[in-house]
């Protein structure tokens, strides 16, 4: 990947994170990254390919960061490494909330693929938790507690927020 594309993939995805998505303009994105106009037209159709790209990298970057927990923890409850992993991912970037929400709120009524592509991915995190071993319903409940704890992080302290999965993790998932 180029390093134009690099800059503009990771200025945006900063910006959108910390700002929303209509709330920052391509020029503000553009200017971040050190690039002209012309460059980013030539990696991105739209401002909205942009937000898809982003999105997709996001999700691999967070599957990928609960994968590795789950290999760096090979003989200690699955439900707790990952929710563990789950609250590191949130102190590491902030607490502004799942950015991939925050793209359907904004976009919801104005672009269907990146309403779909936001569904897609919460289905995604719940098949990911199946094919990590845990029936439908565990995995149903790990993403339902997941998504609290990263809502209940945009208002509330959250270590403290982190401290109360946990525990709720090792009370209902106990091996």
């Amino acid at each position: 990947m180029s390093q134009k594309r690099e800059s503009l993939l990771e200025n945006a995805e900063r910006l959108f994170y910390e700002n929303g998505f209509h709330a920052i303009g391509m020029k503000r994105i553009i200017s971040e990254s050190d690039v002209a106009l012309m460059t980013m037209y030539n990696h991105f159709d739209s401002k909205e390919d942009l937000i898809l790209e982003v999105l997709k990298r996001r999700e691999e970057r967070y599957f990928a960061f609960l994968e590795t927990s789950l290999k760096e923890d090979r003989h200690r409850n699955k439900a707790l490494s990952l929710a563990e992993a789950h609250m590191n991912w949130i102190l590491k970037d902030g607490s502004n909330g799942c950015m991939m929400l925050r793209a359907k709120e904004e976009y919801a009524s104005t672009n269907k693929e990146i309403s779909d592509t936001v569904i897609a991915h919460k289905k995604n995190l719940i098949s990911f938790f199946q094919d990590s071993g845990f029936n439908n319903n565990q995995a149903t409940g790990l993403a339902m507690l997941f998504e609290g704890a990263a809502a209940l992080s945009e208002v509330l302290e959250p270590k403290e927020v982190s401290k109360e999965l946990i525990d709720t993790i090792e009370k209902l998932f106990h091996e």
